[in-house]
This record gives structure tokens, C-alpha cells and sequence, in this order.
């Protein structure tokens, strides 16, 4: 493994940390051992130290009942916090070539104007911890439906650390699925991503094996597996 690559895989396994306490930092709120996307933003948390997390060091920044996803803590909660729920995600990295071109040349780079389709999409598909001001964090981009104008799918970024860009809020409108348009969406990014010297990183359920599969078949490599957790102040 080179230094390089090795620099990748400390960076991956507390992305969200070191997207928070690094070059997104301008979004976030916390101290210097937990912090926080702001509000509006994706209710993402990270830890210095996932494995002695000092969550009570959040009870400043965060509302009764606003809920935040965070990874690789599975301790017992503080007695001002309680757990929402619990499952499994991998980490995943981009080990192929770049994509030979732009397979979604006709889709259009997503803003605030969209915000009431991107929220509709969001809340009928669930592709993860999102919020209106999220698109802000990095490009998204959509597939409208031509005769509609309704969007079809969407893709778009959310954390930055180091060389790393992680890809997120991937989603298709049930109505269309099946055409491979999310996964031309993230061909689209992928290739936006490497021609910036960026590496393409992602996160999915463990649960999602159809996902996982597909994934794979795009050139993205297992990292590791990591717990995700659902929280909450009491």
C-alpha cells in the first residue's frame, strides 16, 4: 500500500470528521473532538474519537429530538442521548479507470430553484441523511422527464476530505426506474470527480445488497464495513 493510498484509508474511515473538521468546517458547528453539519445541512456528526465519543460536548449545538446519523460508535449513549436505531454500512472507493465520457450529457446541474423536487424525491425514496441546504455542499445533478418537466433522478456530493469526494443522495423516482439513470448520473460525477484529481468514495447499507452488487460492477472497492447509528438528545 502506498502512502498515498494509506492517507485515503485513514481519511475514509472517519470521513465525516475529517470533512467536518477540515475542509467543510465553514458548514459545521461543534468543538475540536465532535462537530456537526449545520442546520439545514445533511444531521450528520462526527468524532475526533469515534471510539470515546464526547457527545455531551454537542448538547449545545443540537435541539431536543433533532436527530444525527453518525459512524463507527457502538458504545453505550450518554444518559443525555438516546439511540434511534442501528445497522451496518461499508465504505466504499473508486479503484477503476474513468469513465470514456459524460453518459448523462442532458442533465442539469441542480440549485435552490429545484429545492420543492429534490425535498419531494428525497422524501419518497429515502437515499439518506439529507436536508435543503445539502445540495449546497457539493454538485448535484438531475434527469428531468421531458414531457413533465418532473425529475426523474437525481445524484450529487456531499463530504470533502483530502482527495476524497464522496458521492450521495442517490435516488430514482419509482415511476422510472430501471433505465439505469441514477447509475449514468454517478458516471457523470465519477468522471467530473477524477478529472479534478479526486477519488470517488461512497457509503451504502450493508442491508442493500442490490446496491452493493451494482456498485461493484461501477469500479468502487470495499473498504470496510462500519456501524451507523441514529441518535437524538433525550
Amino acid at each position: 500500500m502506498t502512502s498515498a493510498t494509506a492517507m485515503q484509508h485513514d481519511l475514509l474511515d472517519n470521513l465525516f470528521w475529517h470533512a467536518l473538521n477540515g475542509p467543510q468546517a465553514h458548514f459545521a458547528i461543534g468543538d475540536g473532538e465532535v462537530r456537526r453539519f449545520a442546520p439545514g445541512f445533511s444531521p450528520i456528526v462526527g468524532f475526533a474519537d469515534a471510539r470515546q465519543p464526547r457527545l455531551d460536548a454537542l448538547l449545545p449545538y443540537c435541539a431536543a429530538g433533532e436527530q444525527f446519523y453518525c459512524d463507527g460508535w457502538s458504545g453505550p449513549p450518554p444518559q443525555a442521548w438516546q439511540i434511534h436505531a442501528e445497522t451496518f454500512m461499508r465504505k466504499m472507493i473508486w479503484r477503476a479507470p474513468m469513465p470514456a465520457e459524460d453518459e448523462a450529457p442532458e442533465a442539469r446541474r441542480l440549485t435552490l430553484d429545484h429545492l420543492p423536487q429534490i425535498l419531494d424525491l428525497v422524501a419518497l425514496t429515502r437515499p439518506g441523511p439529507f436536508g435543503p441546504r445539502t445540495i449546497e455542499l457539493g454538485e448535484y445533478f438531475g434527469l428531468f422527464d421531458a414531457p413533465s418537466g418532473r425529475l426523474m433522478a437525481m445524484a450529487g456530493e456531499r463530504c470533502a476530505a483530502g482527495s476524497l469526494r464522496e458521492i450521495s443522495g442517490v435516488c430514482t423516482h419509482p415511476d422510472f426506474q430501471g433505465r439505469g439513470l441514477a447509475r449514468r448520473l454517478m458516471r457523470k460525477l465519477i468522471r467530473r470527480q477524477l478529472q479534478r484529481g479526486e477519488t470517488p468514495v461512497l457509503h451504502v447499507m450493508s442491508a442493500n445488497q442490490s446496491a452493493h452488487r451494482l456498485y461493484l460492477s461501477m469500479g468502487f472497492a470495499d473498504h470496510r464495513e462500519s456501524v451507523v447509528r441514529v441518535i437524538s438528545r433525550r
